[in-house]
């Protein structure tokens, strides 16, 4: 049995419900640990198609995986999905001016309706193959909720989900086909909840102490200390509760959230160290009272690189998605909704890019090829995700695949419209080809995998560490 031709077949038959299944993750745009409908529908999917379903898992009520076996023995293989949304990017369907569905709601401005849908049907089509093929081994479908908040995944890390897996891919709606070289940030967040005295500010301020002063006191010594901390690292806040509207009464309370990033894990737990320091400073310069709740953390992501050479092979075999001349007119409309400002630097980029030519690109901003992995392009990024985690545990790569327009800027409506369009569409089901091959070709490739595993126990150090104390729980309800 050829596994592209039955791999690109399959997907093919089951397209249509695919995208029907997109389009309703589309419209449920749910907000992170809030994805009770989108989690919902994915797990009546996989139940239709023969998986065996646990629900709430790691403690998150819109986590599960399904999983299937055939036979004894095989691998055992996972795919990643995400299907949460982003606050306020609420766009409609291919439309490439701003016309949100409703105003100020949630949109998938990074893509996750398609992610979710491209690895569902990957792990639905190996389910095929394994069978057709008379193949022992597992498949596991992870249902990974709440990316874009404080993350699902170093939980699920931390519960042993993918303990059991011998590799694990998953991909990202891009503007690029290619296996993703992003050295991601490695992140650690908490709220820093202040408690002090109120009193009239006019009357008797000498009574009160002032919790927001302590939180805009923690903010002087975090900015005093950006100039002392090396230069990748990042510091971010953001006031959750600034105590109440009433200038005339002293704030007895005030919380502020802190997230501090740097290329490594070590350096993040040694960067939140100091900002737990300041925090403390600032309750004591107030007397008042600080209690950190340390909330969220990820792993830096880094790629496989044993197992990356072979997914960009079977992403080459796949090819890029098949795009039509309305597609490239789509994709032209929505690089040209850009405000001016931000074209500017686009077509700096794109001259960067792609040299004298850049203007064909700009014309027709669709990529039509995949790009060859390459270790030497693994560069250092200042975003962060939880993926990481997942590749500290056992072998793991991201893929990306074109759901939209050259330059595409992601969080943003441009990126919502698209994810929801034919764009998006093409994209999702040219991944689920390239990450079902991909896990094919890896299954047929024992001692490449053997090396792979090899290679997390080299960068783990013998076993994942989760960044978060066995105590914190899911922030489900406080980040």
């Amino acid at each position: 049995m050829d596994a592209k031709e039955f791999v690109i077949k399959r997907v093919d038959r089951i397209a249509k419900d695919m995208i029907s299944i997109r389009d309703r993750l589309f419209s449920c745009a749910e907000l992170p640990y809030r994805e009770f409908r989108s989690s919902e529908l994915l797990c009546r999917v996989l139940r239709q198609y023969g998986f065996e379903v646990t629900e709430g898992a790691a403690g998150i009520p819109t986590c599960f995986y399904g999983s299937f076996t055939n036979g004894a023995g095989g691998m055992t293989v996972g795919f990643l999905g995400e299907f949460d949304a982003l606050d306020g990017l609420s766009q409609k369907a291919g439309c490439t001016v701003r016309d949100p569905v409703r105003p100020n709601a949630p949109g998938h401005g990074c893509g996750h309706c398609c992610l979710g849908v491209g690895s569902l049907a990957a792990a639905i089509v190996l389910r095929e193959y394994l069978i057709a093929a008379e193949m022992p081994g597992r498949v596991i479908y992870f249902g990974c909720p709440a990316e874009e908040g404080a993350g699902a995944k170093q939980f699920m890390a931390r519960a042993g989900l993918f303990d059991d897996c011998d590799f694990i891919y998953t991909w990202h709606p891009a503007s690029r086909n290619m296996v993703d070289v992003m050295h991601s940030n490695a992140i650690m967040g908490a709220n820093f909840y202040f408690k002090g005295r109120t009193a009239h500010a006019g009357a008797t301020p000498y009574l009160g102490r002032s919790a927001l002063d302590a939180v805009e006191l923690m903010s002087v010594g975090c900015n005093y200390m950006r100039e002392h901390i090396f230069p990748e690292a990042r510091i971010h806040y953001a006031y959750i509760d600034a105590g109440g509207t009433a200038p005339n009464v002293v704030q007895d309370r005030a919380t502020v959230r802190y997230e501090v990033r740097a290329p490594y894990v070590e350096q993040v737990k040694e960067l939140y160290q100091r900002v737990l320091k300041v925090a403390q400073g600032a309750a004591m310069m107030t007397e008042t009272s600080v209690t950190p709740e340390l909330a969220m953390a990820f792993t830096e992501y880094i790629p496989n690189l044993t197992l990356s050479p072979l997914v960009s092979d079977a992403m080459a075999e796949i090819g890029a998605p098949a795009w039509e001349e309305e597609d490239f007119a789509l994709a032209k409309a929505y690089l040209e909704s850009y405000p001016e400002e931000t074209k500017e630097i686009m077509r700096e980029e794109f001259l960067n890019t792609y040299g004298d030519g850049w203007e064909q690109f700009w014309d027709r901003p669709l990529d039509t090829s995949v790009r060859a992995f390459c270790e030497k392009d693994i560069r250092l990024e200042a975003g962060s995700t939880d993926v990481g985690d997942v590749g500290y545990v056992v072998p793991c790569v991201n893929i990306l695949v074109a759901t939209s327009c050259l330059g595409n800027i992601a969080h943003t409506w441009q990126m919502t419209g698209q994810a929801g369009s034919v764009l998006g569409a093409k994209g999702t089901l040219t991944a689920a080809k390239m990450l079902t091959l991909a896990a094919i070709r890896t299954m047929d490739a024992p001692e490449l995998v053997k090396k792979a595993k090899e290679e997390v126990l080299e960068r783990n150090g013998g076993r994942y560490v989760c960044p978060l104390p066995d105590e914190v729980l899911p922030p489900i309800d406080t980040y």
